[in-house]
């Protein structure tokens, strides 16, 4: 039962996770399905990206994956300009 339940629960966060991903908006790196890849940089690692769309200022957080890829962490965003 007590496997049951940890399978039934890991199940739950990564469909949780999955939910409430962040959209690539226009300026984001992976936006428009685009995939970049980061081979000399080590899986967990992070980069902030930052950008300029339609009147506001964009800061962005990717993760690297395992695979070298990238994945939209957080967004954050001011009105100054």
């Amino acid at each position: 039962m007590k496997i049951f339940a940890t399978a039934t629960l890991l199940a739950l966060l990564g469909a949780s996770s999955a939910a409430f991903a962040l959209e690539p908006i226009k300026g984001s790196i992976t936006y428009n399905g685009h995939q970049s890849y980061l081979e000399k940089s080590p899986a967990g690692s992070t980069l902030q990206h930052s950008f300029w769309s339609e009147g506001h200022h964009y800061n962005e957080i990717y993760r690297v994956n395992a695979d070298h890829s990238i994945s939209l962490v957080t967004r954050s965003v001011s009105n100054h300009g």
